[in-house]
């Protein structure tokens, strides 16, 4: 839920958005950390501290804080596909029982991203979640997870191009237009965003920061971070794969 936030004047902020990304065993990190790295940057607790790198973006700081929570089926840290373990903030049966509503809901990929592996708890934390939410967000085969909850009925998605076929092919009684050739996918309505595969979730999160934001805060930090981001439609991995 967004609530105003009292922090510095300079680094003022009329509202924060709440961001949950959903965790898995075997999530592939990138997915997600690199989404956050732009995203996450512009905490409540970076804002609050006058000597924070958010001093530089004075000019073009948006308005808003996005504070992220990380949950998973369980409070046990989280061994992903490769990398350090990851301890939960939290869990979707507690925040289900708490009755907490996130506005931006995103999720990973990995190796085990898909309905019948992840555990249910994802799943019904997802229905329980979406129809408050502002955005839902998807990387990599997070779109795959996302279909099993019947969220992507009547919406267009993309997914890893290494795994379009059978993601496709596992969805083919639902209602999902896939693209085969899309860095990612946003809905008319802004509100399910899908990207292809793990590095593309950073162009997504780009282009989603420039949405909430504005070009020029998006593109400072992009210029900050060093990125070359990509568009909607430059997807060169669909030849590589057939697709395209």
């Amino acid at each position: 839920m967004s609530s105003p936030v009292s922090v510095k004047t300079s680094l003022a902020v009329n509202k924060t958005y709440h961001l949950a990304v959903c965790l898995f065993p075997e999530v592939t990190t990138l997915d997600y950390q690199g989404p956050i790295e732009l995203l996450g940057g512009f905490s409540t607790d970076l804002r609050a501290k006058p000597d924070s790198h958010l001093q530089y973006f004075k000019q073009h700081l948006p308005s808003f804080a996005i504070d992220v929570e990380y949950l998973s089926h369980s409070e046990e840290p989280i061994t992903p596909s490769a990398g350090p373990k990851v301890l939960p903030t939290g869990t979707y049966e507690g925040i289900m029982k708490a009755g907490k509503q996130f506005d931006i809901l995103l999720i990973p990929g990995g190796p085990t991203a898909s309905p019948v592996h992840v555990h249910p708890s994802l799943l019904q934390f997802l229905k329980q979640q979406a129809p408050g939410a502002k955005h839902i967000l998807t990387i990599c085969t997070g779109s795959w997870i996302l279909a099993g909850t019947g969220l992507l009925d009547g919406k267009k998605a993309t997914t890893n191009k290494m795994m379009y076929k059978i993601v496709t092919e596992s969805t083919k009684d639902l209602n999902i237009t896939w693209i085969p050739k899309a860095r990612y996918v946003v809905n008319d309505d802004k509100k399910i965003w899908t990207s292809s595969g793990v590095t593309a979730g950073m162009d997504l999160a780009h282009a989603f920061l420039e949405h909430l934001a504005g070009r020029d805060t998006a593109n400072s930090l992009g210029i900050v971070m060093e990125m070359s981001y990509k568009q909607e439609g430059d997807d060169a991995f669909a030849a590589v794969h057939g697709l395209a």
